[in-house]
């Protein structure tokens, strides 16, 4: 199913005013309804090349897992639907990959890289991450992260040590619990949830949400919520304003209409019998 003329998806990334050079990786293909946003570590370069890894590996898994599905229909053991199970094994397959690579060249031992990616399939959207990348979403005037942070902030937040404001102040930024490359096996985190026409969905890397606080996200998509281009422009610009201390990668879709899989003759037969 092409799902281009249900979503529309902007993808755009920038330096910031610190680094000398892009880690980020970001990937779409809207007629597969699937972005893909990678955020690198590792020293010079590596990062850069972790995060490409993933989003290419990750694009080809995904692309040829889907050509054996039936769309929409198919579910796993653990009730997701197929197209997740996809996803997760994509990531997997990428994670596999970038830990071979960090141990076979020199100059990239320690790589890894973050990921986050959103799948679009049957009125539905497949949530997978691992690292700090996030997902948010704005539905009727509603903003929320839609993805839970594998950081040490987080973590001390729910332990219950800090308050996410003292956790904002005191505690370490940009150490993750959980990132591709860094060892063999890898647990993704999925989420499935059945979307409405008209949620807005951001995937972003640090550089951004590190910069621009929640609050100022949501007024900023509110206030150009007609115009996609425009508002991960100033976003951008908003996060190089206050420092710009890192890379800054940002994908938005839009659904635009439904597209959930119209049954053929068989199934409708099917459904009337039985």
């Amino acid at each position: 199913m092409n799902l281009k003329d249900s979503l529309e998806i902007v993808n755009q990334s920038d330096v910031g005013r610190r680094r000398p050079h892009n880690e980020d990786s970001t990937l779409s293909d809207p007629s597969r309804g699937l972005v893909i946003l990678a955020d690198g570590m590792g020293g010079y370069k590596a990062g850069e090349v972790a995060s490409a890894i993933a989003a290419t590996t990750i694009h080809h898994e995904i692309s040829s897992g889907l050509k054996r599905l039936r769309p929409g229909r198919d579910h796993t053991a653990e009730g997701l639907h197929a197209e997740s199970a996809v996803v997760r094994d994509a990531i997997v397959t990428a994670n596999g990959r970038i830990f071979s690579t960090a141990q076979k060249e020199t100059d990239c031992h320690g790589m890894g890289t973050t990921i986050v990616v959103c799948l679009f399939h049957n009125d539905c959207v497949t949530v997978a991450h691992v690292g700090d990348s996030r997902v948010y979403r704005l539905r009727a005037g509603t903003f929320a992260q839609i993805t839970k942070d594998h950081s040490l902030i987080q973590e001390l937040i729910d332990r219950g040590l800090y308050s996410p404001e003292d956790a904002a102040r005191n505690a370490p930024k940009n150490l993750v619990t959980r990132a591709l490359g860094i060892e063999p096996e890898v647990r993704v985190d999925v989420a499935e949830e059945q979307v409405k026409v008209g949620d807005l969905y951001l995937l972003c890397s640090d550089g951004l949400n590190d910069m621009v606080d929640d609050e100022e996200i949501r007024l900023t998509l509110s206030k150009y919520s007609g115009n996609l281009a425009r508002a991960t422009e100033e976003l951008i610009r908003t996060a190089n304003a206050n420092g710009g201390r890192d890379n800054t990668s940002i994908i938005m879709v839009r659904v635009t209409e439904n597209y959930a899989v119209q049954d053929g003759p068989l199934a409708k037969i099917l459904k009337k019998l039985f």
